[in-house]
């Protein structure tokens, strides 16, 4: 057969022959197009340890302070602890501190160097208390029944009090009640004796020197995103032998999830699981102020 029977060119083969190295320039360059795109819309965890992990659980109160033994709180931190370890994060757990070492725990952590780290995760396990307003988580209670304010505990975090974590997540789970208010839904199948709430069973004088600290709102600097149990005003849910509903529907979350969905549709999912649960009913919510996706990197 001859070149003029060839159904194309010897010259057009040849240079079909060619393509594949132009072709396979194009997409090492659409590869590394994607990967700036990407982590401009994505955080990127690289380091491992991704970051700290601060579990603060407080279980039991002083007599004084009129708060009962958080029972079931100790299940809650046992899964977080494992979870977030399989995350990659490196786990630091204190229990049952008063409100200043609270305070000091969080301000230890907030001015360490996180340079080399890529995210900060703190998961506050208490009793609440109502903020002045009620669209917004108010504060958490230390064991010597003092409170200390979401957004403070937030603020000590942010861009001007801890620059090593500047432009990183920092990410905040809180179990604990955000006010009093019982939300009756349909009636199920239960045992009300296991199923006990985060609320104080005592209301806060007004001339207590900590409610200067409940002020109305969030700060909103970046990449911050608090998670909490329970729709402001209303009570978290806790059973004595599995824990809370939040910490237990977060962590079957995670574990079927973290490996393929971004921190908010998960979320999502968690509060559509619990918003189901029990005879009262309880509405986890987020605030967020993170710029980008946020993907965890279990191992």
């Amino acid at each position: 057969m001859t070149s003029g029977n060839l159904p194309f060119p010897v010259q057009e083969l040849n240079e079909r022959r060619q393509k594949p190295s132009h072709d396979i320039t194009a997409t090492r360059g659409s590869v590394e197009e994607n990967t700036r795109r990407n982590s401009e819309t994505v955080y990127v965890l690289r380091t491992d340890p991704c970051g700290y992990c601060l579990i603060i659980n407080n279980v039991n109160f002083n007599s004084a302070s009129g708060l009962s033994p958080r029972a079931g709180s100790n299940v809650d931190c046992d899964k977080l602890e494992k979870r977030f370890r399989s995350l990659r994060f490196e786990v630091l757990t204190r229990r049952d501190l008063k409100a200043q070492e609270i305070v000091a725990e969080l301000q230890g952590l907030a001015t360490r160097d996180h340079s080399s780290l890529d995210c900060c995760l703190v998961i506050l396990l208490s009793h609440g208390c109502q903020a002045s307003h009620i669209q917004f988580p108010g504060g958490i209670y230390g064991t010597d029944g003092r409170s200390i304010a979401v957004e403070k505990i937030v603020s000590y975090f942010n861009g001007t009090h801890c620059p090593s974590l500047r432009g990183k997540p920092k990410l905040f789970f809180i179990q604990a009640c955000g006010g009093e208010k019982k939300d009756r839904g349909f009636e199920v199948d239960s045992d009300p004796s296991a199923v006990e709430s985060d609320a104080s069973p005592i209301q806060v004088p007004a001339g207590d020197t900590d409610q200067t600290d409940a002020v109305a709102s969030l700060p909103t600097p970046s990449d911050i995103l608090v998670s909490y149990s329970t729709f402001p005003g209303f009570v978290s849910w806790r059973n004595k032998r599995t824990g809370s509903w939040y910490v237990e529907t977060l962590d079957h979350v995670l574990e079927q999830y973290a490996h393929s969905e971004d921190l908010l549709n998960m979320l999502l999912r968690v509060a559509n699981a619990v918003s189901a649960k029990g005879e009262y009913k309880q509405m986890p919510g987020c605030f967020n102020f993170l710029r980008k996706r946020f993907f965890f990197t279990a191992k």
